[in-house]
Parts: C-alpha cells; structure tokens; sequence
C-alpha cells in the first residue's frame, strides 16, 4: 500500500504517557460513587455494578507474572480521530501484562459480536494502524447491543474464543449499551468483564473524570482550520455571509471551540437558545441586526457558525420534535403507507394546536426533514436538516423587509458550508493520539485490576503527559433516566455546554466585539512535528475549563 510522506512519519510517533503507566501498576480506590440522577432507578436497573468507587492506577513494585488474557475490542457509532489508537494502546498494555495475551476485534461494530464476525488483532497489524485516523482497522457500526438475546449470542462467540474481558469504544449510548451488557453479564455469572473508552467528537460525553471525549481536539482543529481558510476568504473578497453548520448532535461544544479559536462574526450556541426561550424568529433577529450593523460600516461579509443540532434546542421546535417522535414510533409503518405529496397535510392533522401550527409555518423541505427516518436511538437526524441555509433564506427575508421600511441599505449574499465527516477521520493530533493510547493502556489495567462496567479515564490532561492521571469510574456514575422512542430508559447523561461554564464565559465576553470588527483568528493546519506548544496544544475548551476547575 502507497504511503504518504505524514503517514510514514506518523508510523514512527511514540505516544506519551502518563508516568503511572510505565511498569507495572497498582490500582486504588477512591470515593464511591452514584449516579449523575434518579438514583434509585439506576441502582434498581444495576444492582451489580451501581455505586462502585473511583480507580487510580499508581506505580506499583510488584512486577509479579500475570495470566495471559484474551480481549476483545468493538468500535461502535460514528467515526473519531483517535480510535486506532486506543485499540495499540489496549495491546501493548494486554502484551505488558502477559506476552500470551490476545485480542480479537469484532468486525463493523456491536453486530460482529452478535454474527461472530472477528478478526485477531496481531502485532503486524496494529503496527500498520499506529497514529492512523478512521476506524478501518476493523471498522464500526451502530447496531444497539440491548437485548438478552443480543448478549446471550454474543457470549457465544466469546466463550469460544476463551475471551474474558470485551472493551467497547463509543460515545454516551454505546457505552450505555456497555454498561446494560457488562450488568448483565455480571449478573449471570458469565465471566466477562465489560469496560467502555469514551469516543465522540460532540465532546458532550465528559463530567468530572472523563475530561473530554476523543477526538473532539482533532475535529475541532480540521473544522477551525477551513473556517479560518474561509475567513481569509472572506475578509478577502468582502462580498458574502458564510452560514457554517459544524456537526454535533445535541450539544453546542464543537460549535464553541470553533468560535473560540477562530473568532467569527457570529456563533449561535444551542444552550444558549434554549435557555433564553428564544424563537426561530429571535434567532433570525439576532443574525440580522449583526448583518446590518456591519453593512453601516460599510462589511457586506461575514461569518456565522450553526451547531447542527440547533433546531431541537428552540424550545416550540423542541416540543414539536418530541410529539413527532412519539408519533412516528407508534405509527411509522402507517405514516410510511400515505403519499409523499400528503404526509405534510396528514402529519399537520395528528398533532396537538401549536404544533401543528408551528409544522404548518415551515419551509417545505425543512418540514420534511423532520419526519425522515429516525437514527437507530429513535432520534431525528438532525444533519439531514440543512439549518444553515434556513436561517440564511430567513435573515435574506428579513432584511428584505428591512430595506423596504428603510432600516437597512446594504447587500446581502449567502454560501453555506456543512462540516462533518471532513473532521471524523483525520489523522489524530498529537494531543489525541496520546490521549487516546493512554486510554486504551489504561483499559488493559482495568482488566488486569478485575474491574468491570468501568469506562477508561485520563485526567490533569492540560499538564504534560507524564503527569497525567490514568484511571477508570463506573458507567452507573453517568447515568440518568430519559425518554428515548416513548420509553423511559437508563441512558449516559449528556453533558451540554454550561453557560455558567469558563468556555462560555469566555466567548461571551468577546462576542459583541467580534460581530463588528473583524477579529478573525486563523489557526492553520494541525502541527504534528515542532515545538511542543505548537504541537501539543488541547483545545481552548479544556484550557478554560482546567483553569477554572
């Protein structure tokens, strides 16, 4: 296989690691611990793995042999930086504890542990992955593991590997899955552990042990390079609005640190929106009036930042989603049956006064976007909706309407931008690739240590790596109760952006300053060889955070 010049390099890059992980390692228990809400629910469903105490891992004298032990490894959901990674480190770490030990990776996802389609994970082939983006080394799905059946069947391809711990590698509902499976299995004495490492470039599966997510630092500095790029652009040809919409699902964290590195006219954070009970039409104000003030000052240009995610966070848009979800989980095959040309008229006819209302008064194709088929969590597919271009096509109204009553004399051209799987795979920054190594190393010690329904944790990640802290808390820790496809369910809470929070502060404190003069900050691509504070740099997001901590 032909090799770029950065991949032949990158081939050669030793992750750093925390100093506890060199040699052989002890673990210590610290606090107990409880669920984020709804406790007694959470202890009811996970009677076996609920209230278990915080892990550090120190360095130990002890360098007694240990068993050989058979892994596996699933990637699950949708694609981060880092991923590869994780997978080297949990090898090295499972060779460190005996060089018998093996690892099986289950191919596409939580579905090969269900079909039994695996794959040993040899040194060669680790090897050719090492530093690498994407998730091809065994590839990922997003089959929900969460059924006793499901699990059962899965216990049978892992008895008859002899694997006694499965590591799963996802964001907030994979590792909820892992936590369901890792309970289950404890419960029925199955003899494997479940641990989960913490994947989503959202950054919204984070608390106070588990940092951030992987490979939210990468992703945010792809997607801060090209919105510096066209900021140049912009400033350049000083003739339109760019309407950038940046991926995450619900939380606003991408959009944030985005803004906080790049310094754009216009960041609209989700959390924000709902907060202050705003409207589609306080939103679309709220753009406008940036719009024209810089036209007084003679800038028909711009940029503003969207979170994919921004329509479920307007409080009647939010209410209209939850009705169709519920509706459309109880009727979808019926839904599915009626015209194309007629499922706006039906749809308008199911709903309750307001919403219906509300439905009614949208675009057509945006109110089409929101009965597409839901994602396998039973969630609209928020990426499918193309709020950029609405909020565009609503602020040219507006202004429009401006310039007929005299308020506004400039001009107003749109571009949108959509970035997503620009980011998902890239090659991982420094910061990730250690940070996802030692998570993965880390793993290996959970199971050395016996643990299960633990999820990997790397903490104190703004001091140099040798001073970080490995570790693992229990999944129960992050649970709560939600409604998901009508059903209440345990599910990892979510952690959206904080507007009482240093990273939000921050941005707000600038931001008005930022909408008129052109502050326009451009980061460039991600550095992989060169000064530390060039290279190793963590997002502003955690910087903040720490410092504030």
């Amino acid at each position: 296989m032909t090799k770029s010049a950065l991949q032949t390099a990158r081939a050669t890059y030793v992750p750093k690691v925390p100093a506890a992980l060199r040699g052989a390692v002890k673990a210590t228990e610290g606090e107990y611990t409880q669920s984020a809400a709804d406790q007694e629910d959470i202890k009811r469903l996970f009677p076996n793995t609920y209230g278990m105490p915080i892990i550090t891992f120190e360095k130990s004298n002890d360098k007694k042999a240990l068993p050989a032990v058979n892994a596996g490894v699933i990637l699950s959901g949708g694609q981060a930086p880092g991923g590869h990674n994780v997978i080297a480190g949990l090898f090295d770490g499972l060779k460190a504890i005996n060089k018998d030990s093996r690892l099986y990776g289950f191919i596409l996802g939580p579905g090969g542990l269900i079909e039994h389609k695996y794959m040993e994970l040899t040194a060669g082939i680790i090897d050719s992955y090492r530093n690498t983006g994407g998730f091809d080394m065994i590839g990922s799905g997003r089959t929900k593991l969460e059924t006793e059946e499901q699990f059962d069947k899965g216990l049978e391809i892992l008895k008859e590997l002899g694997i006694s711990a499965l590591v799963i590698i996802g964001g907030d509902d994979s590792n909820t899955n892992a936590c369901v499976l890792a309970e289950y299995y404890k419960s029925t004495g199955a003899g494997v552990q479940v641990i989960g490492c913490p994947k989503t470039i959202d950054g919204d599966l984070k608390n106070r042990q588990i940092e951030t997510s992987f490979g939210f630092d990468t992703a945010c500095k792809v997607y801060s390079e090209v919105i510096g790029n066209i900021e140049r652009d912009c400033n350049s040809a000083q003739k339109y609005w760019h309407f950038i919409k940046l991926m995450g699902r619900s939380a606003s964290h991408i959009a944030l640190e985005c803004a906080l590195q790049t310094q754009p006219n216009i960041c609209i954070i989700s959390e924000e929106v709902e907060d202050r009970n705003m409207s589609l039409d306080d939103i679309v104000t709220y753009i406008a009036s940036i719009v024209a003030k810089r036209a007084e000052a003679g800038d028909n240009f711009g940029t503003a930042l969207i979170p994919e995610g921004l329509i479920e966070f307007v409080p009647a848009m939010k209410r209209l989603i939850a009705e169709l979800n519920d509706y459309l989980a109880k009727h979808d095959a019926e839904f599915k049956m009626i015209k194309k040309s007629e499922q706006r008229t039906y749809i308008i006819s199911k709903l309750t006064k307001e919403n219906s209302e509300l439905y009614a008064s949208l675009p057509e194709g945006v109110a089409r976007q929101l009965t597409l088929d839901r994602d396998p969590h039973g969630n609209v597919q928020v990426s499918l909706i193309e709020t950029e271009k609405l909020l565009s096509e609503m602020v040219g109204k507006k202004l429009s309407e401006w310039k007929k009553a005299g308020k506004y004399s400039g001009k107003f051209s749109a571009l949108h931008h959509f970035f997503g799987y620009e980011g998902r795979c890239a090659a991982p920054s420094n910061y990730d690739a250690d940070y996802c190594y030692s998570l993965g190393y880390t793993a290996s010690c959970l199971i050395a240590s016996g643990k299960t329904g633990y999820m990997s944790s790397i903490r104190n990640t703004t001091a140099p790596a040798d001073k970080w802290i490995a570790g693992g808390i229990p999944v129960t820790m992050m649970m709560n109760m939600e409604r998901r496809h009508g059903e209440v369910k345990p599910v990892i809470q979510k952690a959206l952006v904080k507007l009482d929070g240093a990273p939000f502060k921050a941005f707000a404190a600038r931001r008005d300053e930022w909408a008129l003069t052109t502050a326009y900050v451009y980061p460039g691509p991600i550095q992989y060889f060169g000064p530390t504070e060039v290279c190793d740099e963590p997002t502003k997001t955690l910087q903040l955070e720490q410092e504030h901590s």
